[in-house]
């Protein structure tokens, strides 16, 4: 279940098989009919094991309802990929806090590239790596295409207009509470 919004929180992702992979700290920012949405100022701290790597640019990141396949980040500019996909195994809330396992595929929208899938390459290897489930390849990699279609055609919620209003939201929190706390919404949200 969602906190409130304004909370800080940090959201979780492992390898298949468990291991530690991203952290990032954000802000909850609410739902809609996609989601929910958490927020990510630029500076805010992203790590893996051995890589510490700040937001560059604020960007907003979309955890669709119940449990999902893929979790979305739309970035402010200047970043150059405006949407980043993070293909996934049964993404949602675990134990109060946001958790996904990434799965090695990517769907990218980029100002430079257009869209693409990233990985590809890697997908192969990482299948023997990972011991992924082969019935669980063939349903990611159909979800994969049907994401670079949508991305492509700019569909909601991977369009502009979607990214400026979550990203408004987070421009309006205030970022006082630690992880885990509530904070508070500025007036004018």
């Amino acid at each position: 279940m969602p906190p409130v919004p304004g909370s800080r929180i940090v959201f979780r992702w492992r390898k298949w098989d468990g291991s530690p992979h991203w952290e990032h700290d954000c802000v909850f920012l609410g739902s809609d009919e996609w989601g929910d949405w958490f927020g990510q100022r630029a500076g805010w701290r992203s790590h893996r094991p051995g890589r510490e790597m700040p937001a560059e640019t604020a960007n907003v990141v979309l955890l669709p309802a119940g449990t999902s396949e893929w979790v979305a980040t739309l970035n402010a500019p200047a970043h150059r990929t405006r949407v980043y996909i993070d293909v996934a195994w049964r993404a949602g809330w675990r134990e109060g806090e946001p958790a996904a396992i990434d799965m090695d595929l990517d769907v990218l929208r980029d100002d430079d590239r257009g869209t693409f899938v990233d990985d590809e390459d890697e997908w192969a290897a990482h299948q023997v790596r990972y011991g992924y489930p082969a019935d669980v390849i063939a349903r990611l990699e159909a979800v994969t295409a049907r994401l670079a279609r949508e991305v492509g055609a700019r569909r909601a919620p991977f369009d502009e207009a979607t990214a400026q209003r979550w990203l408004a939201v987070l421009e309006a929190t205030i970022d006082g509470a630690a992880p885990g706390e509530p904070g508070r919404l500025d007036s004018s949200e």
